[in-house]
């Protein structure tokens, strides 16, 4: 319920009261959930999630923006185990887009990948490598995932079988 904080509107009875306990400010009516300030989009080349932040992102009225940038690109993406230093290089193509992709891995923590499965999701940090327009042909996307796998070794040392 961290995304409620300092959001709750409660009928404040008494305008001399500043202070209460619980038990007499759970009396209080509640009329409604404020909206969050919203977060700006830091840009595609500054952005770096923890898993924890993703699925923040994923849910929260806060990040609309985020959700709204990251659905108009595809691309190659990286994510990071840090437990272990280890990478996994993917790319979101074709009718996914970036924020479908990743909220696939803010569901689940393993985004269907047999690599990721068994690892701990809140040991991930997502970010991206390069973003492409949705009309990019497939061929030039995955020459650039297969051009990133090789620069950072991630078949040999990292979380990456093809």
């Amino acid at each position: 319920m961290a995304d409620l904080r300092n959001r709750l509107v409660i009928e404040w009875r008494s305008p001399r009261t500043w202070r209460m306990n619980a038990t007499t400010a759970a009396r209080y009516p509640v009329v409604g959930i404020a909206d969050a300030e919203p977060i700006p989009f830091p840009g595609f080349d500054r952005l770096v999630l923890g898993h924890a932040q993703l699925q923040a992102v994923m849910r929260e009225h806060r990040y609309a923006s985020w959700r709204t940038a990251l659905s108009s690109v595809i691309g190659i993406y990286l994510i990071t185990d840090t437990s272990d230093g280890r990478h996994y290089v993917g790319k979101a193509d074709g009718e996914e887009s970036i924020r479908q992709r990743w909220n696939a891995y803010a569901t689940n923590g393993h985004g269907g990948n047999v690599e990721l499965r068994g690892l701990d999701p809140s040991s991930f940090r997502f970010s991206l490598l390069r973003v492409f327009d949705p009309a990019t042909p497939t061929r030039d996307i995955d020459a650039a995932e297969s051009h990133f796998k090789d620069a950072l070794d991630s078949r040999r040392h990292g979380l990456n079988r093809n």
